[in-house]
C-alpha cells in the first residue's frame, strides 16, 4: 500500500469555472450600488447570500477538493503499480494527487484545455505542476475529448473525474463519456466521478452499462461548489471481472 500524500499543493491550479468569479462580482456590486442609491438596506441581503456562495466556491476550488480527493484516493488502498486515468484533468488537481500514490504505475490525464472550465487551463500548466509536485516521471497527458478517448480497451485500473463531465453539452455526450470510461477500465477496475449536476443520471446509466456496486453520495461541506445548494456528489462503480459491457 502506498503512503498517503499531503493534500497541500506545491503547484498552481487556478480557479474552477472562472466565469462565476465575474458573475459574483457583478451581482454583488449591483446590489451594493442599489443600496447606496436607494438608501435602503434590503438590497444588501442578497449580498450576504452571494458572498457565502463565493466563499464556498473559492474554498472548494482552492483547498476543499484537494482534501476530499486525497481522502478518497487513500481509501482505495492503491498498491502503487496501477494505471490511473483522469477525465478532464485540467491543471492536475486530482491527477497529480493520484500520481503521488504511485511508484511504478502511470497517471494519465485527458483534457481539451479550455480556460472557461478552469483559469489558465493548459497542458503546459499541468506539466509544470507535475514537476512542482515531483511526479513528472509518472504522468502522461493527452489532448483529447473524453467522449472519444484515444486509449485502448481494458487499459486502466482506476478512472476518476472531478467537476468535468457536466461540461459536456447534452445528455448523449455525457453518456458517451461514461461509456468511454467503462470501455478503458480493466475488468475489476474502479470508477469515481465527482460532479455537481446530473450525477443521478450517471448512476442510472452506469447500471445500464452493466457496472456493479454503483453508488452515489454527497462529499460534504468541503466540496460545496457554491454553497449547500450546489453540493458535489460522488458516483462510484466497479467493472465486473467478467461481463459483456453494453
Amino acid at each position: 500500500m502506498t503512503q498517503r500524500a499531503n493534500p497541500r499543493r506545491q503547484g498552481s491550479y487556478g480557479i474552477d469555472a472562472p466565469i462565476w468569479v465575474g458573475v459574483f462580482a457583478i451581482l454583488i456590486a449591483a446590489n451594493v450600488v442599489n443600496a447606496a442609491l436607494s438608501g435602503k438596506v434590503w438590497p444588501l441581503v442578497p449580498v450576504v447570500f452571494l458572498l457565502a456562495c463565493a466563499g464556498s466556491c473559492f474554498y472548494t476550488t482552492l483547498r476543499g477538493k484537494f482534501v476530499v480527493w486525497a481522502d478518497l484516493l487513500d481509501r482505495l488502498g492503491l498498491r502503487g503499480d496501477e494505471r490511473i486515468l483522469d477525465l478532464g484533468c485540467g491543471r492536475g488537481a486530482v491527477l497529480l494527487l493520484a500520481a503521488q500514490r504511485l511508484t511504478t504505475g502511470r497517471a494519465v490525464g485527458v483534457d481539451l484545455w479550455r480556460s472557461r472550465d478552469q483559469s489558465g487551463n493548459a497542458a503546459e500548466a499541468t506539466r509544470r505542476n507535475a514537476v512542482a509536485e515531483g511526479v513528472a516521471d509518472r504522468v502522461d497527458l493527452h489532448t483529447a475529448d473524453m467522449t472519444a478517448l484515444p486509449l485502448e480497451d481494458d487499459s486502466f485500473d482506476l478512472v476518476v473525474s472531478s467537476l468535468a463531465i457536466h461540461n459536456i453539452s447534452g445528455r448523449a455526450g455525457r453518456e458517451k463519456a461514461l461509456e468511454e470510461a467503462v470501455r478503458v477500465l480493466r475488468p475489476g477496475g474502479r470508477l469515481l466521478i465527482a460532479d455537481i449536476w446530473a450525477t443521478r443520471h450517471y448512476q442510472t446509466h452506469l447500471v445500464t452499462l452493466g457496472m456493479s456496486d454503483v453508488a452515489r453520495r454527497g462529499l460534504g461541506w468541503r466540496f460545496w461548489w457554491g454553497g449547500p445548494w450546489a453540493p458535489t456528489r460522488l458516483v462510484t462503480a466497479t467493472k465486473p471481472a467478467s461481463a459483456n459491457q453494453g
